[in-house]
């Protein structure tokens, strides 16, 4: 039996994958900042509406100054992440620029390795040094 982690994982990657062919589709005769902000506003609301209904007020309390700086930063980075990814849609090919914004996985380890002290195996380096070649291959024209 698959973990649920794992599980999630994929379900994430079926959503993630589609949700660029839609974007670009959306972003038909508008600008890739509309396009953002627009998408956006439905996130906003639909997490929103989603943490309302998912979480006990009790839970609110556990809140620490360090959930807030951590997240806090985690939403500037996700925001800086889609302005430059919306750019990229609105000019590259979905294909293209999906597999580039998935190299993000490559920073993803060397941070989780610097800042979470997370054990880097064999297997992850040689997979990262893979997608990182893939890259390459991928972004030459």
């Amino acid at each position: 039996m698959m973990e649920r982690w794992i599980l999630y994982a994929f379900v994430s990657m079926f959503f993630a994958g589609f949700t660029s062919v839609v974007a670009k589709q959306g972003l038909v005769g508008i600008s890739a900042e509309l396009g953002l902000t627009l998408r956006t506003v439905f996130v906003f609301v639909f997490v929103l509406l989603f943490g309302m209904s998912v979480i006990s007020t009790s839970e609110i309390s556990l809140l620490r100054k360090e959930n807030f700086i951590w997240l806090g930063l985690s939403g500037v980075t996700t925001a800086l992440s889609w302005i430059f990814y919306y750019k990229a849609l609105k000019l590259g090919d979905v294909a293209t620029v999906a597999l580039i914004d998935k190299g993000s996985v490559i920073v993803a380890v060397f941070l989780a390795w610097l800042i979470l002290k997370e054990v880097i195996t064999l297997r992850i380096i040689l997979g990262a040094s893979l997608m990182l070649l893939g890259l390459f291959v991928i972004s030459k024209k």
